[in-house]
């Protein structure tokens, strides 16, 4: 089987989880015994076709139609502002990569593809294109929404490709049963998706494999004694992330656990916001910044120096970087209420318990999962091992690609039959 996977992100122009997900599942579909052609967007600096890791990589140069597209595009569009050259990019990646696709390698290279494969409402203008113009089943991946990433409606223009492409593709795999509730909540056809969790590589995300200096190094950068707990939370800074609220809870927290520090790893536009409002609480010398995006390796360290972690998430339809922290023997609180999938990774009782569910749009709540962590340091460092065997157990990127598989396999021999 032939696969062609359209995706915004592939490596090394890596931006959040869509490239992290593109990247483990293509090589383990090549480790599987299937060919896979990537077609991605090209920033400009890399070559516009290559194969890295028996994966073949098309990345067509972009044209720049941010100035033409105001002349005849909808007033949402228009709306965008400075944003309208994101969408613009986005527009020409998908016209350059799938009419390379259809008009040079399908056509002229002959390549016979079993299935295509369309990541998000980025890739859906080539996804409809391709349900138009080929004989190929489309399993479009959700992996977020438009109405919830901006917590009502948001884009028009989004919605409508996200939509458009749900009603035309033969089938819908998404990240979490949570998340094929909310899809068949507004209206998408629910007998056509198909829930795939995501995973972690644990050979990676090993515990085993930090180094105790290197670990001892990160904790003193960020001021933290031998006798402090350090508690991570990692991930970007945005309200659907909960990371406010969590600073809400922290001096609730902090009058129990004077020894605690918070520390925040990443960047977004409530930056300022939280920086102030640890101030005005009165706990800036226990809340760390580092707003700033960090290379995988970093990542890993962050989560190996930590005690326990925190993704108090509003709106997360899966959430990989719990999965990374309990890959890392790290116990992990977590938001639980809404369209969150981090409630299908974690489990908040009994003897396999990992972690603990709160709600991540209230402050107290968050505080009361961060102290039932911290009061019992053992039992902490026994979730967190649970953790790591919930990993191997059910979420490795070898799981995950199979089970893809599985589903892409039979929508191709329906459309062979």
């Amino acid at each position: 089987m032939r696969i062609a996977v359209f995706v915004m992100e592939y490596p090394p122009a890596i931006v959040g989880g869509l490239g992290t997900y593109a990247e483990y599942i293509t090589k383990e579909f090549v480790a599987l015994g299937r060919d896979v052609s990537v077609y991605t967007l090209n920033p400009g600096n890399l070559k516009t076709r290559e194969t890295l890791g028996g994966v073949e990589i098309h990345r067509p140069i972009l044209v720049e139609a941010s100035n033409v597209f105001p002349l005849f595009v909808a007033d949402d569009l228009k709306r965008w502002g400075t944003n309208i050259k994101f969408f613009t990019d986005i527009f020409a990646y998908n016209m350059l990569a799938v009419a390379e696709m259809i008009n040079v390698v399908i056509k002229q290279e002959k390549y016979d593809y079993a299935v295509v494969s369309i990541n998000d409402w980025l890739s859906n203008i080539a996804g409809v294109i391709c349900k138009n113009e080929l004989k190929i089943p489309v399993i479009f991946h959700v992996h977020s929404t438009e109405w919830g990433r901006s917590g009502g409606e948001g884009s028009a223009t989004v919605n409508h490709l996200e939509s458009e492409m749900a009603e035309k593709a033969d089938g819908i795999i998404t990240v979490s049963h949570a998340m094929k509730e909310d899809l068949a909540k507004h209206g998408w056809p629910e007998s056509k998706i198909h829930v795939v969790w995501n995973g972690v590589d644990p050979e990676k995300y090993n515990p085993q494999k930090a180094k105790s200096e290197d670990v001892q190094r990160l904790r003193q950068r960020y001021g933290i004694a031998k006798d402090e707990t350090m508690i991570l939370f990692l991930g970007r800074l945005t309200w659907v992330k909960g990371v406010r609220n969590l600073v809400q809870g922290m001096p609730l927290v902090l009058a129990e656990y004077p020894r605690a520090k918070l520390v925040i790893l990443g960047k977004g536009e409530e930056q300022q916001d939280i920086t102030e409002l640890a101030d005005r609480l009165g706990i800036s010398k226990n809340v760390v910044y580092r707003p700033e995006f960090v290379s995988e390796e970093e990542r890993i360290l962050h989560y190996a120096a930590s005690d326990l972690c925190v993704f108090p998430s509003v709106y997360e339809p899966f959430g990989i970087v719990s999965l990374e922290a309990m890959s890392m023997e790290k116990p992990v609180v977590v938001g639980a209420k809404g369209v969150v999938g981090f409630r299908e990774q974690v489990i908040p009782a009994g003897p396999e318990q990992n972690g603990v569910h709160v709600d991540g749009g209230n402050p107290v709540d968050i505080a009361w999962g961060l102290k039932e962590v911290l009061k019992d340091p053992s039992r902490a460092k026994q979730w967190g091992i649970n953790g790591r065997k919930t990993v191997l157990k059910h979420f490795t990127w070898r799981s995950v690609a199979e089970q893809t598989l599985a589903i892409y396999d039979s929508y191709a021999s329906k459309k062979a039959t």
